[in-house]
């Protein structure tokens, strides 16, 4: 499921304040503590046992159960406090704990209400759990279980239910969120931010285990799944792969989402699922009636670079210091910024002339290549590429709102609808800036979400890194019309980038309607807005109630269309559904519809709407899915007695962000920010493994990964003060350099640089500029209009030598541009076809060029590039 973190604030408190001492997870030298039970590497107890997953993947919907179990084994009572991430878009709808044998069903009721009848529980002495979102973008949990007696077990349960992404190859995808980085928070939010403050220890120490099992169904047959974790073989539980299980082979490292890419033999086909009413929910109610989800995959035209110069495209990379971690947060993949700079120079040749572009580079602070966006030529294309290759990851934190709302306020160019495609990495550590909800963009005022429209503008939106958030991701996209995606573990930057710029660079599709032709008697309720965008291979999901009773039933039939135009050119997909509802008694698709209801209202209730809350909260409660206003509460009332003695917090730890190699305990000191260079007689053989900060948000002597890297050190010495080794002794390197002036702080990221800086020398690996692959040799040379130059760059991008480049040109009198964009189109199919999703709009303009240039000669170009570079490209490629 999910890791567990310490919370920050009390649950049912409104103010967060950060813990000191014992209770931050800070070692007291002087205390003294009884070890029992599962420990920190602090002494710390830590009541958690185990994490234990079960998800149900029906087609495109997960139903997700997570069991935590707990187990006290101190000499009195704990509350054991935990914050887990979830997808934003995830519906949680139950909530019961295991108590001495007993099953207790948590209580959704008002967020004030829970938090004070959990208050009021646990100084009565009863067992009580709470489980409530935390901040303001509802990707976030905390799950407080108080009261836990001594020698006493508990098993909190919480289920829920989320749509799963359809993956560019046709994968559905399930994430199991494990990593929590640091979220973002709205203008006047008066509370810390949770996640800023949560305990962590080094990977592999964490003191409880995760496992998950899956069961698959689906009725069009399970080809196969793939993970970036290790799985048991695939078992099918049925004849014809329709229903099969799968699990982890072994726990996962904390590091990383887990992930499971689940393969159907027809992805692409449209469904309907008619769900049954809950038959003791008041008819006309969200659940006393049939719920029915319909999914459709609307066939639009690909869009053809160059076939149209209308757009202006607008890039926001995230600069800030997270971007200079490596990809899949292995030492030897590439680091996000590198990666990001490579995607840039696609995004760049890959836009059609004519086109406004400009690019926008954030962290503490903003800035952009030009004031206003600029016309796409040579000139332009060519200036933009050198400050480019000139990017890093030097901007300080994470400040989006601030760029967001300089593109929205600034004047958009006549017949140019603005796209803006943002890369926004998971941050590292914690975030002093603030992001508001999206209804803010425009101004300091909250604005209902329709104003987004006001400028012609859609955003696409790319998470960078395990623990991105997926309400500001995903948020970004939904408030302003684009489409979200997720970059982690071993993901490649550059084909999802691209896939977005092929959606910027559709026609926006207007006029979407639904329909419903039902039987007499029936009529459809839409829940929520509708479908209000639609791109190329994406599903379009529909959420509505049925009302009244077919006659007669066994034999009805309903049908929905989906309408919509493009351009000039209207669309209709139709789908016909039994009307017979399936029963079940979890309601997946119910759920699922109430929560698309909540997320929409839940911007009205950041704007200050109170009817739009009362709707929130109606809906909340009647569904039994959580929101920010209501909460799940339990109250153990089987208990006599009541339990007796202080009540010990407990915050249960996660993993840090970035664990260094093992190396000398005296070098690990010299990594130190010291204010000092006192000299040690010799130095220690110890080993220990440090925690390292993963950018410069964390790299503050108050920041609890430098309280667990100085704490670490001491650890293996006992002595309490930071101390490095002497210049002179061996093995040992020199001292670091002073990282600010006597008696003022340090500069921001000042203390970052030199603890890598050391860290590469401790490790003896030198910095290195990443290998330029021979891809982005071939597509830097490309021209806007599409074409290539014959030069000795080209040649040497090819593989060949500079005389066969010019000598083998099929007749003298030809010009060189079209021989040397023939060559280099045959090298893409013949060479880089693996990567057709990166090179496939440059190419396309490339085709266009050559084709309105080389006329009949063209078939006698491919042929001589084919035996020159020993390649058999068919003609299809040139559309002959």
């Amino acid at each position: 499921m999910l890791k567990v973190a310490g919370s920050r604030a009390l649950p049912n408190s409104t103010d967060a304040k950060p813990l000191t001492g014992e209770d931050a997870g800070i070692p007291d030298p002087g205390a003294k503590m009884t070890s029992c039970g599962l420990l920190t590497r602090f002494n710390k107890p830590v009541p958690l046992r185990s994490s234990s997953v079960t998800v149900l993947i029906r087609g495109f919907v997960a139903d997700v159960g997570c069991e935590l179990l707990y187990r006290n084994e101190e000499p009195r009572p704990v509350e054991a406090v935990f914050i887990f991430p979830v997808d934003t878009e995830a519906a949680v709808y139950a909530f019961q704990a295991r108590l001495g044998g007993t099953c207790i069903q948590a209580q959704l009721r008002e967020k004030k209400q829970a938090q004070e009848l959990y208050g009021d529980t646990l100084a009565a002495g009863q067992s009580s759990f709470l489980l409530q979102q935390e901040g303001a973008g509802g990707d976030v949990f905390s799950c407080s279980l108080g009261n836990l007696p001594p020698g006493e077990e508990a098993a909190l349960t919480l289920r829920y239910v989320c749509e799963l992404p359809l993956e560019p190859d046709g994968a559905a995808r399930y994430v199991l969120p494990a990593v929590l980085r640091p979220r973002y928070t709205p203008d006047g939010w008066d509370r810390a931010d949770v996640t800023q403050a949560v305990p962590r220890v080094p990977q592999g120490a964490l003191p409880y285990t995760l496992s998950l099992s899956a069961t698959l169904q689906s009725p069009h047959g399970i080809d196969r799944v793939l993970s970036n974790c290790s799985l048991t073989p695939l078992s099918y539980t049925a004849g014809n792969r329709t229903s099969a299980q799968v699990s982890l082979a072994q726990a996962p490292p904390w590091d990383r989402d887990v992930e499971l890419l689940v393969y159907y033999a027809e992805p692409h086909k449209p469904s309907v699922v008619l769900e049954a009413r809950l038959p003791e929910a008041e008819p006309g109610s969200l659940m006393g009636n049939p719920a029915v989800m319909v999914t459709l995959l609307p066939s639009l035209p690909e869009a053809v670079p160059g076939q149209s110069p209308a757009g202006e495209f607008i890039f926001l990379l995230d600069r800030s210091g997270s971007m200079e971690c490596p990809m899949d947060g292995q030492d030897r993949s590439p680091k996000r910024i590198d990666s990001a700079k490579e995607t840039l120079v696609l995004l760049l040749k890959s836009l059609p002339l004519g086109c406004y572009f400009n690019i926008y580079g954030f962290g503490s602070r903003f800035e952009s290549f030009y004031p206003q966006s600029v016309g796409y030529t040579q000139q332009t294309m060519a200036e933009s590429l050198q400050r480019v290759q000139q990017l890093q990851a030097d901007l300080g934190g994470t400040k989006i709102l601030e760029p967001l709302r300089a593109i929205y306020r600034s004047p958009c160019q006549d017949g140019h609808p603005r796209q803006v495609l943002g890369a926004v990495a998971s941050p590292t550590g914690p975030s002093p800036t603030a992001l508001p909800p999206p209804q803010h963009w425009l101004g300091p005022q909250p604005l209902p979400l329709s104003l987004l429209s006001l400028p012609p503008c859609r955003c696409f939106s790319f998470g960078i890194g395990a623990g991105a958030s997926t309400a500001l991701v995903k948020g970004i996209a939904r408030a302003a019309g684009g489409s979200a995606e997720f970059i982690t573990g071993q993901d490649r930057m550059q084909p999802k980038a691209l896939q977005s710029l092929k959606r910027a660079l559709q026609p926006a599709v207007t006029g979407i309607s639904l329909s419903w032709d039902l039987p007499p008697g029936m009529e459809a309720e839409l829940l929520g807005r509708g479908p209000e965008v639609i791109f190329p291979g994406q599903r379009c999901l529909i959420y509505a109630q049925l009302r009244g009773q077919p006659q007669p039933t066994d034999t009805a039939v309903g049908c929905v269309t989906l309408q919509y135009r493009v351009q000039d050119q209207t669309y209709k997909e139709m789908l016909q559904f039994p009307l017979q509802p399936q029963d079940g008694d979890r309601l997946p698709v119910h759920r699922l519809a109430a929560m698309s209801l909540l997320l929409e209202l839940e911007g009205a209730v950041g704007a200050g709407s109170e009817e739009d809350r009362h709707r929130a909260l109606e809906t909340s409660l009647s569904s039994g899915v959580v929101c920010s206003v209501t909460a799940y509460v339990g109250v153990d009332t089987e208990w006599r007695q009541p339990v007796q003695g202080p009540l010990v917090r407990r915050d249960i730890p996660l993993a840090g962000f970035k664990a260094a190699a093992r190396m000398p305990y005296t070098q690990c000191l010299s990594l130190m920010a010291c204010r000092s260079h006192r000299p040690m007689p010799r130095c220690a053989s110890h080993e220990c493994s440090v925690l390292l900060p993963a950018s410069p948000l964390e790299a503050r002597e108050d920041h609890p990964s430098m309280e667990l890297f100085k704490n670490e050190c001491m650890a293996r010495t006992g002595r309490s003060g930071p101390r490095t080794c002497a210049p002179q002794a061996q093995n040992c390197p020199p001292p670091p350099p002073p990282i600010a002036e006597p008696g003022k702080p340090p500069v921001k990221g000042q203390l970052w640089k030199v603890l890598r800086t050391r860290l590469a020398r401790c490790r003896g690996k030198p910095e290195r500029a990443p290998e330029e692959s021979p891809l982005l040799r071939l597509v830097s040379l490309q021209n806007a209009d599409g074409s290539w130059d014959l030069d000795p760059q080209l040649a040497a991008a090819l593989g060949v030598s500079e005389t066969d480049a010019k000598g083998r040109m099929p007749s003298q009198d030809m010009p060189p541009g079209i021989w040397a964009t023939v060559l280099a189109v045959v090298w893409l199919h013949g060479r880089a076809a693996g990567q057709r999703d990166e090179w496939e709009l440059l190419e396309a303009k490339a085709v266009g060029w050559v084709r309105g240039q080389a006329g009949p000669r063209l078939s006698e170009c491919l042929e001589a590039a084919n035996a020159l570079l020993g390649l058999n490209i068919g003609p299809a490629v040139f559309e002959l």
